[in-house]
């Protein structure tokens, strides 16, 4: 009798260890937040997917997010520390058991708010996540936010500015603004307005160096060198489209630079390759008609995965995008990216050997600006040492600056500026 009821019991243990065990709770490995003046990104990292249901409440606001079998203990104990005071939406963050099976996650808001909440499989480094962007009901303008910046205020004040945007004289004058709308006041000599784009960012990493560098962060320190040198040039003004640690979408980034009407597109990364020993600068430039080479082809297909990893929301439709691919049939934008491309490989062949003696092109998405002459600069290789040490190095990022700025300078020396309407509205 007793042997029988040991083997039941064994037969039972062994049957539990068989059966899958649905119930378990799913271990959070990694919480991240990275909130910037567009929008915040919250990321809870998993090896399984996320179940999840959210809801809006009033007086005060917040974002309830019920999260159903996941472990409370541990990285996600945790989340509360990793909101800042300087958040622009999140004024802080409780997570506590709700109920048997369900953790109750509760935002406390500083204004009203639009919440995209989504789940992304694995890709890269990454398992499953369960991504929450926090949108403000009002988009944040870039024109308004430039604007403000440069200390302009809207014709209607009375107020002008020596250093505002202007619309230029060939243009036909704007009809006095109504209240919801603006013009940007009249100069008869117009600013200049680089888009300097910082590749990568926030969940996208990009490509890391053997020392531990990571893209986002050079490109970024080198962007910023970019812009105080373009801020310094009379006539000239330069716009971050990533000022912070913050992952932006390829098509967010052309559409950042088209809603301020940059004159230029510039997009700074750091090249990385299997083997260690690869070299050089590049740059560049858009392709209708595929690309120039392999290795153009593939370092395209690698930027324009930067979606994926960064964590796009693919569920919410890109209208723009769509009119962006439509338009690309103006070549001319093609024709004035490829000169631009050319002064800029001059120029940087003056501090850096290049990978290679001309211009390539290839599909990127970065680039697909229909009206904006634009360019990818590929400063070096973060996978060679010894380029990777240089690409750390202040005074060489201040180099690379200066380099891209001669660039800059030789196109619009041979190439004036069109002149654009600057004339925006406020929905």
């Amino acid at each position: 009798m007793l042997k029988s009821v040991a083997k039941l019991g064994t037969f039972f243990i062994l049957l539990l260890l068989w059966l899958p065990d649905a119930q378990a709770a799913i271990p959070i490995s990694s919480v991240r937040v990275w909130p910037a003046q567009d929008y915040t990104r919250l990321t809870l990292e998993s090896k399984q997917p996320i179940r999840y249901n959210q809801f809006m409440l009033k007086n005060p606001e917040r974002l309830v997010i019920d999260l159903e079998d996941v472990e409370l203990r541990g990285v996600l104990d945790g989340l509360a520390t990793k909101v800042g005071k300087d958040d622009p939406y999140i004024q802080s963050v409780r997570v506590a058991l709700f109920k048997p099976g369900v953790a109750r996650l509760v935002l406390d808001l500083k204004t009203e708010i639009k919440p995209q909440l989504f789940n992304l499989k694995p890709v890269a480094e990454y398992g499953h996540r369960l991504v929450l962007d926090i949108y403000p009901t009002v988009p944040v303008d870039p024109l308004m936010a430039l604007l403000q910046k440069i200390e302009i205020t809207l014709p209607e004040a009375g107020i002008t500015h020596d250093e505002t945007l202007s619309i230029p004289e060939s243009a036909e004058a704007p009809t006095p603004a109504a209240p919801s709308a603006r013009a940007i006041p009249e100069i008869r000599t117009r600013m200049l307005l680089v888009a300097i784009d910082a590749g990568h960012g926030g969940e996208d990493p990009g490509a890391r160096g053997r020392g531990g560098s990571l893209e986002k962060n050079i490109t970024l320190a080198i962007a910023r060198k970019l812009k105080n040198m373009v801020d310094n040039t009379p006539g000239m003004r330069g716009i971050l489209i990533r000022d912070g640690d913050y992952f932006i979408p390829l098509s967010g980034r052309v559409q950042k630079a088209r809603q301020v009407y940059a004159d230029l597109f510039i997009s700074i990364h750091a090249d990385a390759f299997i083997k260690p020993h690869a070299h050089g600068s590049s740059v560049y430039a858009l392709s209708e008609r595929g690309a120039t080479s392999a290795s153009a082809r593939w370092l395209a297909k690698k930027e324009n995965e930067a979606d994926l990893i960064g964590g796009m929301n693919f569920a919410v439709k890109d209208p723009y995008l769509a009119r962006t691919l439509f338009d690309l049939s103006q070549t001319a934008t093609i024709k004035d990216s490829l000169n631009l491309a050319k002064h800029m490989l001059g120029e940087l062949g003056n501090i850096n050997t290049l990978h290679g003696g001309m211009v390539e092109q290839a599909s990127f998405a970065v680039l697909k600006a229909p009206d904006i002459p634009s360019v990818l600069i590929e400063t070096a290789f973060i996978s060679n040492p010894a380029e990777e040490r240089r690409l750390n190095d202040e005074d060489y990022q201040k180099k690379m600056a200066r380099a891209i700025l001669g660039g800059i300078k030789r196109y619009f020396a041979q190439n004036p500026a069109l002149s654009k309407p600057r004339l925006a509205q406020i929905n």
